[in-house]
C-alpha cells in the first residue's frame, strides 16, 4: 500500500471515509468501535456538543501563535499522538511512519508497549521528543526493563495506562471475527478479500509482531503470533494500585504521566505520588462502557487540581473547534488516537501527515476566528456553559 497524500480531503471524518474503503471490515471495525453498546465511544464525540465558544471580536489576528509548552517540551501545536498499538496492521510502515509524520508536525508521539516496531527503531527514526507508553505488568522485571530500554533509547516521558486492570468486552471485535494480528480463514476471506491492497500488503511482508515483548513470548510459550492474545491478557494486573505506580515514578526518575483518569480524587493522587501530568481518557471508549466523555470529566478535574499538575485530554477530538474547547476548560494539550490512525490506514506517512494538517490547520483558522493569538488565551471566558 503506497504512500497517498490524499489532497481531496479537507477534514478527519473525509479521511476516515478512505481509511474504511481501504480497510477490510473488520480491521476497520477494530480501529473504529468500542466496548459493548459503544454508549462511551460516541460520548466521547458528542460531549463536544454540549459547550459552544464564545468568541471575541476585534482582536488583532494576524498573527497566531498556536505552540504551547507541556512537561517542559515546546511543541508547535497543542495535539500530541496517543498510544495505539500494532500500528503495522494497518499499514506495513506503522509506527515509523508515525513517528516521521508526528516530528514534521513539531509534536510529540507516545509510542505503546503494544507497537508492532521496537521502542529502539522508533526511538531512532527521529531525534524529536518522543513519550513511551507502559502497563504495570504482572511481570515487573519486564516493567523494570521497559523503563531501562526506554530511558536508553531516549524517550523523554513516561505514560502509565492504569484504566486496564482486566481485558475489555469489545462486542464488535467479536462478531467481526477480528483477531491480533489478523487471521485470513474460511469465515473470514470473504470480507478480507474485498480489500486486496491490504491483503498484498500483509502477506508480502513480515508479519506484525509485538516487537517489545517478542522475547518474552518465546520463552514463555514457544513463540508465534497465536501466542500474542495470551501473552498480553495474562501481563494485565488487577492488583494494581497507587503504590505500584509510585514505586514506577521512582523507577523512572523522569516526567511520569498516568493516562486513563476520570475521577479527581485520582487526578489528586496521581500529584501526591509525584506524576507530573495526567491524561484525562476513557481509552477511546474500548474499555468500561457508560462512563462519561472525556470532555465531560475535564472541567471538575481542573477545578479540583488547579496548576498543580498538568491537564492533557484525550477522546473524540476531531475538528478544530475540540481543542479549543478541550483549552478552555482546563487542558494543556490534547491527544488523538484514531485520527491519524485513520490518515496511516488511509495512506500510510503522507496520510498521517495529512491528517495532522487539516486538523493543525483548523486550530489556527479556529484561534483566529475566536480571537485568541496564542494558546494561553483560549480560557473558559471564550467557552459558554454545558447545555
Amino acid at each position: 500500500m503506497r504512500d497517498r497524500p490524499l489532497t481531496r480531503q479537507g477534514n478527519i471524518w473525509e479521511i476516515r471515509d478512505v481509511a474504511r474503503r481501504r480497510l477490510p471490515s473488520p480491521l476497520f471495525d477494530f480501529l473504529d468501535g468500542g466496548a459493548e453498546d459503544e454508549w462511551t465511544l460516541r460520548r466521547n464525540i458528542a460531549a463536544y456538543d454540549r459547550w459552544s465558544l464564545l468568541p471575541r471580536t476585534l482582536s488583532d489576528v494576524a498573527t497566531i501563535d498556536t505552540t504551547t509548552t507541556v512537561l517542559g517540551h515546546k511543541i508547535d501545536w497543542p495535539v500530541m499522538l496517543a498510544p495505539t498499538g500494532m500500528s503495522r496492521i494497518f499499514h506495513p510502515d506503522g509506527e515509523m511512519a508515525i513517528a516521521r509524520a508526528a516530528a514534521k508536525a513539531g509534536t510529540i508521539y507516545t509510542l505503546s508497549t503494544m507497537s508492532s516496531f521496537s521502542m529502539e527503531e522508533v526511538g531512532a527514526v527521529t531525534a524529536a521528543p518522543k513519550w513511551f507508553q507502559v502497563y504495570c505488568f504482572r511481570d515487573r522485571e519486564l516493567t523494570r526493563e521497559f523503563l531501562t530500554r526506554a530511558k536508553a533509547a531516549g524517550y523523554t516521558g513516561l505514560v502509565v495506562t492504569v484504566d486496564v486492570p482486566v481485558p475489555a468486552n469489545r462486542e464488535r471485535d467479536r462478531r467481526s471475527g477480528m483477531t491480533i494480528p489478523p487471521k485470513l480463514t474460511l469465515s473470514s476471506v470473504t470480507k478480507f478479500a474485498q480489500r486486496p491492497g491490504w491483503v498484498f500488503d500483509y502477506l508480502t511482508n513480515p508479519p506484525p509482531i509485538l516487537a517489545n515483548v517478542a522475547h518474552k513470548i518465546a520463552e514463555g510459550s514457544g513463540g508465534g503470533a497465536v501466542s500474542l492474545p495470551h501473552y498480553v491478557n495474562s501481563q494485565f494486573d488487577p492488583s494494581v494500585t497507587w503504590r505500584d505506580i509510585e514505586w514506577m515514578v521512582g523507577q523512572w526518575n523522569g516526567p511520569l504521566i498516568i493516562k486513563g483518569i476520570l475521577h479527581p480524587d485520582d487526578a489528586r493522587n496521581a500529584h501526591a505520588i509525584g506524576a507530573k501530568a495526567v491524561i484525562i481518557s476513557n481509552h477511546g471508549g474500548r474499555q468500561l462502557d457508560a462512563v462519561s466523555g472525556s470532555l465531560d470529566a475535564l472541567p471538575r478535574i481542573a477545578d479540583a487540581v488547579g496548576t498543580d499538575i498538568e491537564l492533557v485530554l484525550d477522546g473524540g477530538i476531531r475538528r478544530g473547534t475540540h481543542v479549543l474547547k478541550a483549552l478552555a476548560l482546563g487542558a494543556k494539550a490534547c491527544m488523538i488516537g484514531r485520527p491519524y490512525l485513520y490518515g496511516l490506514s488511509a495512506g500510510g506517512e503522507a496520510g498521517v501527515r495529512r491528517a495532522l494538517t487539516v486538523l493543525r490547520d483548523e486550530v489556527r483558522r479556529d484561534m483566529a476566528l475566536v480571537g485568541a493569538c496564542t494558546v494561553d488565551e483560549v480560557t473558559r471566558s471564550l467557552i459558554n456553559g454545558a447545555v
